[in-house]
């Protein structure tokens, strides 16, 4: 990797995440894993092939009303099963990812990306999840995690490849607080290029990272959140230039992005509300209140006195946003227990 890409400038606080709590949010992702309806596609049909069942050109991410949630479900139960081998359920989740990890299944699913006219499918958030459950089964100490990572490995090169490329073409980002937002599909996709040891992926991100955001002061966080956000889009550009930013220069770079964290009394960011929690799109917010955990976490230390003001407000959305991970309603349930889980264990080493 070429020396001007700086390091990660370490660990970042986190709450805490207990067996009890870890097998109450695998059963989630369990419940729909194998659940082929309902299911909403973004694929764009050619031909008649692809009026199928969607197992039949998903076989390993069918589940969870649609692909990228499924495959974030994956990286959930991989993620918790390196944190705690002995959940509840270990052994059929293992026999889950076996079944559904095939190098058979991948093959398959690489064939769809691999269409000119589907080439943007799922970019640029099921892109990032593929490379984040690669990420975890890389660092995943374990002869399935070895095997599996093998097998995911081609479609996690196919989608470096694809990034790589994307990046060079786009000529602005994207900032908006659902599924294309690009500061969030990069941070997961730097992480992942960081363990594979990606240099030219991690190359592509640095250099878009800094033409797209090195020189943003004053972000109208006043204007979030998005009745449909699940991201931020402020917090999300924060989180991801803390990756790419030696820590003085982006300590500088956020109190001209985000002066509100500096100020004596930190009066921006309020917990957003949900009034339907069976609205899929409207439910959305309950992840944003996780997501913003998460991002404020992680920015909370560049902050300076106000450490522990941006420590509270993270607080104060982590409850808000927990709370409602067991609604009942399949349109959080499919997906938040991925963002608990994100939440919960960022930055920690299992």
């Amino acid at each position: 990797m070429s020396a001007q890409v700086p390091n990660n400038p370490g660990p970042v606080h986190h709450p805490h995440l207990t067996l009890e709590i870890a097998n109450k949010l695998a059963a989630l992702p369990l419940k729909c894993l194998d659940l082929e309806f309902p299911y909403k596609t973004g694929v764009v049909f050619t031909d008649s092939s692809l009026l199928t069942a969607p197992k039949n050109y998903h076989p390993a991410f069918y589940g969870c009303f649609d692909w990228h949630s499924s495959v974030h479900g994956h990286w959930m139960l991989v993620r918790l099963l390196k944190i705690y081998p002995d959940l509840a359920k270990a052994d059929y989740i293992r026999d889950k990812l076996a079944a559904h990890l095939s190098a058979e299944n991948i093959k398959i699913e690489q064939q769809l990306f691999s269409n000119p006219e589907n080439k943007s499918f799922e970019r640029i958030y099921g892109w990032s999840w593929l490379l984040q459950l690669q990420n975890e089964l890389l660092t995943w100490n374990d002869p399935l995690g070895k095997s599996l990572s093998q097998n995911v490995q081609p479609l996690a090169s196919q989608f470096s490849t694809a990034y790589i490329q994307f990046l060079d073409k786009i000529m602005y980002p994207i900032r908006v607080g659902e599924h294309t937002n690009l500061a969030f599909g990069l941070c997961l996709a730097w992480d992942y290029a960081v363990t594979a040891k990606d240099a030219a992926l991690q190359q592509a991100i640095h250099n878009a990272a800094i033409r797209f955001y090195a020189a943003d002061k004053n972000a109208p966080v006043a204007w979030e959140p998005g009745g449909y956000d699940f991201l931020s889009p402020s917090l999300e550009e924060a989180d991801l230039m803390r990756r790419v930013m030696p820590a003085e220069e982006y300590h500088k770079w956020l109190h001209a992005f985000l002066p509100g964290l500096f100020d004596n009394k930190i009066n921006i960011l309020q917990v957003a509300q949900v009034k339907d929690h069976t609205d899929g799109k409207l439910v959305h917010l309950n992840g944003l209140n996780l997501s913003r955990t998460w991002c404020l976490l992680a920015i909370a230390p560049y902050t300076g006195k106000n450490k522990t003001a941006v420590l509270e407000l993270a607080q104060q959305h982590m409850d808000a946003g927990l709370q409602q991970v067991f609604s009942g309603s399949y349109a959080g349930e499919h997906w938040l227990a991925s963002f608990a889980v994100y939440m919960l264990t960022v930055g920690k080493q299992p």
